[in-house]
């Protein structure tokens, strides 16, 4: 009986005891059975979903986002009239009203709040077919240690918008936003906006000097 206890030891603890643990219960080598894997290899085996899986799995609905060059699937976490919340898997949270990001969260720099003086000139893209519009905000910037040395409220955002049909679907217009705003410089954004119903399909635009142009894609649907 000890003997059997100290060969079952033996193999439980990957020992081979001379061998004596394997022949006892008549199995092959142990090294013959488990393959020599590193940690990274059975990761890579492992059945993880990948980002395309949970957002098909999910069921909501889903934009595509790219900070810079790096291109994000967001899930629709919260929707309130034109108000909507998303969020990446990598923890990117974005607020949209409409097709204007007007805050966002687990950036460099977070958008923290917008607040329009007057009704904001995207929500008519028809009215920016002839000259300039001019508009103003506040934004609200805050670092992601929320340190008061990093936080910037009250920023005045002076704008002129203008659009025009794209040369590739008259039924689409462009409108471009040229914007300054003091401490944080001058910055362009661009909104491709149905002419129809106003629906804006792609929007790039500026949410922080410290963080590249925010880009989303509205008319995104995910492969099933």
């Amino acid at each position: 009986m000890r003997a059997r206890l100290a060969s079952l030891a033996c193999l439980l603890a990957l020992l081979g005891c001379a061998g004596t643990s394997e022949e006892w219960l008549g199995l092959p080598r142990l090294r013959q059975v488990l393959p020599d894997l590193s940690w990274q290899d059975v990761a890579q085996r492992l059945p993880f979903p990948t980002e395309e899986e949970e957002v098909s799995a999910s069921g909501n609905r889903v934009i595509r986002v790219w900070v810079g060059r790096r291109a994000h699937h967001a899930i629709l976490l919260q929707e309130l009239g034109t108000r909507r919340l998303w969020r990446t898997a990598s923890g990117i949270v974005i607020a949209t009203d409409g097709g204007r990001v007007v805050a966002t969260s687990g950036l460099r720099d977070m958008l923290v709040a917008t607040r329009f003086d007057g009704p904001d000139p995207l929500d008519s893209p028809g009215a920016l077919l002839g000259p300039a519009v001019q508009a103003r905000r506040m934004i609200d910037l805050m670092r992601p240690d929320r340190n008061p040395e990093g936080m910037r409220f009250g920023i005045s955002v002076e704008c002129r918008l203008q659009g025009r049909p794209t040369e590739e679907n008259p039924e689409v217009l462009l409108v471009t936003e040229r914007c300054r705003a003091p401490g944080e410089g001058r910055f362009t954004n661009r909104y491709w906006v149905t002419a129809a119903d106003g629906q804006v399909l792609r929007a790039e635009q500026w949410v922080g000097a410290d963080v590249p142009t925010l880009a989303l894609e509205f008319a995104f649907t995910p492969a099933s």
